[in-house]
């Protein structure tokens, strides 16, 4: 059993002929670039992608999805994953650290549905920490920011590459534990005002429809 394919592949039966769609990063909606790829394969439809990250670019070219951008389109549908998903459809964004670029694409879109397994959808969101993207001189200020707003910052490390992780910007990524969060949509602004910072994993207020794959099956909230 398969829970993120399924949530991957569910998702793509929203898509229309026609539709540009928002390409988002990760291990789930990687199943959704690839049903989406079937589709075209096999039923003919026409759609164009704007990826949120060089994963789901070369997704996409492997499965040919042609790509456009926001410059030439408009977005009709973003398919999108989440680190956690709360009630409220409050998400943490970011552990694959594209989370600036999947909230320019995913806020742009006409629809927003996100695409989870379970083990993603929380009662409230915060056990996973905010990775915050900053400019690299800035990072040193940025963290002080955050540990007088409360939380426990930390300069994420790549694997297999000695340093920090180096986003597709350029940037660096701080994930800032936070002990609870009160007010997601406050705390999402709060963190872009401090200076440096490029933009943070909290995504308040936005999605549509969230699809989470269970082992009794699919759920759509």
């Amino acid at each position: 059993m398969n829970l993120k394919k399924d949530a991957g592949y569910k998702a793509a039966e929203y898509v229309k002929d026609g539709d540009v769609l928002g390409l988002g990063t990760g291990s789930t909606t990687h199943y959704f670039i690839e049903a989406v790829g079937k589709r075209i394969a096999e039923e003919g439809i026409e759609v164009m992608g704007i990826p949120t990250s060089f994963q789901s670019l070369l997704l996409a070219k492997q499965w040919n999805i042609p790509i456009t951008s926001l410059e030439e389109n408009d977005i009709d549908l973003a398919v999108d994953g989440a680190d956690e998903v709360d009630e409220q459809f409050n998400l943490i964004k970011g552990g694959g650290a594209a989370h600036t670029k999947e909230k320019i694409v995913d806020y742009a879109a006409d629809k927003f549905f996100v695409i989870v397994d379970e083990s993603k959808y929380v009662e409230k969101i915060g056990a996973f920490p905010v990775p915050v993207e900053v400019l690299p001189e800035a990072s040193r200020t940025v963290m002080q920011t955050l540990e007088d707003m409360g939380a426990t910052p930390e300069i994420r490390m790549a694997e297999r590459k000695d340093g920090p992780v180096i986003t597709d910007n350029g940037n660096f990524v701080i994930d800032a534990k936070f002990e609870k969060i009160e007010s997601p949509t406050h705390l999402e602004i709060d963190l872009n005002t401090i200076p440096g910072v490029v933009e943070n994993g909290i995504f308040a207020n936005m999605v549509d429809k969230v699809i989470i794959g269970t082992k009794d099956g699919i759920k759509e909230l």
